[in-house]
């Protein structure tokens, strides 16, 4: 279990490269238009997304006990049907621009395909397969992209041509891993309810938290255009690099949580890792701050300027959340995921209500304003309840010196498993 915790720490770290690498080639090529519209394709697919995993987003749970066989087909059925739905309301809903709307449906229809394979992987414990086929994605969206751009010279479409490659090449490969997994058949309609039952309240969850932090994507591009909407993704994409290593946390957490009764260890594993994220994002905002103004022009373009003051806009917000991976991780550990869930409407509500305010003024600042209020909301309704059902204090939040031990021990239990 060693080498499968390095290497989903290691998957996360090569997705977060790529797709900067990717950002960088494309604001570089196309510009910071381009990249808005770029962002504004894969937001609709991952809208898309979360229709298609009100049944397929249980796999994992449900694999062992229903079977490969049955969940697939459903899967697949469900896939077809809700991308059709989805690349039709693309355009009129406006999610992207004239044009787009069919191939919303198809990307999102291959990228449902490949995420059922690799959820279905990682429900037999096959890690290796389910963390390759998770790098491979990003890396042959780049690689293609990178061709395509270099054969032809810069075009929006060799972006769309890439993601059907990058999602096409990688259920393909996934499919015919899955094909060979022994198998058996279930009741088709007990494995339907059962996905509905673990697929809807996690997707209302899933769909919330996607709002809050993607919602000021809309507002930019509706109130300042694309090009304000490239920049404002690459700061986003930059700065929420400082997540992996809290959300590398935060999985371990909820590993040991579940399987933890005592409520005093569930509280001091829980403030441990929530400490040591805070001091890992804060780290992570300080150098991206350190970092010269010059040296992200140089990556991604002239254009891009006024990176760093976005992401000192951001850093309150970046450090709540990483404290908010700890108390979600425990919060699901103890079977209380709909508190992630209120959690995520409030800082919705707070993102609404400022977003219309600042962004139409402020542009870019305003939604970095936006965010860290709707974080910083999201984690003190998180806090209160933790405290009310741990009986943590203020003195708890404060470091000590057992909290280092006790990440040891969380990390060898999950890695002696």
């Amino acid at each position: 279990m060693t080498l499968a915790a390095i290497g989903t720490i290691a998957t996360r770290v090569a997705v977060a490269a790529s797709n900067l690498l990717l950002a960088a080639v494309a604001a570089r090529m196309l510009g910071l238009e381009g990249v808005g519209r770029m962002s504004l394709l894969v937001l609709a697919v991952t809208f898309v997304m979360l229709l298609c995993n009100v049944i397929g987003g249980g796999l994992v749970y449900l694999e062992p006990r229903h079977g490969t066989r049955t969940l697939r087909w459903i899967s697949y059925g469900w896939a077809l049907a809700a991308c059709a739905l989805g690349g039709l309301l693309a355009e009129p809903v406006s999610l992207v621009p004239a044009g787009l709307g069919l191939h919303v449906g198809a990307i999102a229809f291959l990228e449902s395909i490949a995420t059922t394979h690799s959820a279905l992987l990682l429900g037999r414990q096959r890690f290796g397969a389910h963390n390759a086929f998770t790098v491979l994605r990003p890396a042959l969206l780049l690689a293609v992209f990178g061709f395509l751009l270099h054969r032809d010279g810069p075009d929006f479409n060799d972006f769309v041509i890439a993601l059907y490659v990058a999602h096409g090449v990688t259920a393909v490969l996934s499919g015919a891993l899955v094909a060979r997994m022994p198998a058996h058949r279930s009741d088709a309609a007990a494995a339907l309810l059962a996905m509905l039952r673990q697929g809807l309240p996690a997707q209302a969850a899933n769909g919330l938290q996607l709002l809050n932090y993607r919602l000021s994507y809309f507002l930019v591009q509706r109130f300042h255009g694309a090009g304000a909407l490239g920049l404002w993704s690459i700061t986003t994409q930059l700065a929420e690099s400082a997540w992996l290593a809290p959300k590398s946390l935060g999985s371990v957490l909820y590993a040991r949580v579940s399987n933890t009764e005592e409520q005093d260890r569930q509280r001091e594993l829980t403030l441990s890792v929530m400490k040591a994220s805070v001091v890992l994002a804060l780290v992570a905002a300080l150098v991206l701050l350190a970092l010269p103004e010059s040296l992200f022009q140089w990556v991604f373009g002239p254009e891009a300027e006024g990176i760093t003051g976005l992401v000192l806009l951001l850093s309150p917000g970046l450090v709540a959340m990483a404290a908010s991976q700890a108390f979600s991780h425990y919060f699901s550990g103890v079977g209380r995921v709909h508190h992630n869930t209120i959690a995520s409407g409030i800082a919705l509500a707070a993102t609404v209500a400022l977003g219309l305010w600042l962004i139409p003024t402020e542009a870019q600042r305003g939604a970095a304003i936006t965010s860290s209020v709707a974080y910083a909301m999201a984690i003190l309704y998180q806090a209160i309840l933790f405290n009310r059902r741990t009986g943590a204090r203020f003195v708890d939040y404060l470091p000590d010196r057992r909290d280092g031990e006790r990440i040891g021990k969380l990390w060898r239990w999950i890695t002696a498993r």
